[in-house]
């Protein structure tokens, strides 16, 4: 499975993983929503994130949500 990164523009710190390039089920309420990335199938996602748990997620909900740490200033 290709797995897509997006980043919110409503919360700076939100990113989420989708099944679909587009992002069409990511929640609309944090919308809009930018691809920043994606992971093919023989890569490891980001922040050792696990991919079982990420491709759970995708395939009963349509996305995961994460957030970052914000930056020290």
């Amino acid at each position: 499975m290709r797995i897509y990164i997006f980043k919110s523009d409503a919360n700076k710190e939100l990113r989420a993983f989708a099944g679909d390039s587009a992002g069409s089920k990511l929640p609309s309420h944090f919308r809009p929503w930018h691809a920043v990335g994606v992971i093919t199938p023989e890569r490891a996602p980001p922040h050792n994130f696990a991919r079982p748990t990420i491709e759970k997620a995708i395939n009963e909900q349509g996305f995961q949500l994460w957030r970052m740490k914000p930056k020290a200033e």
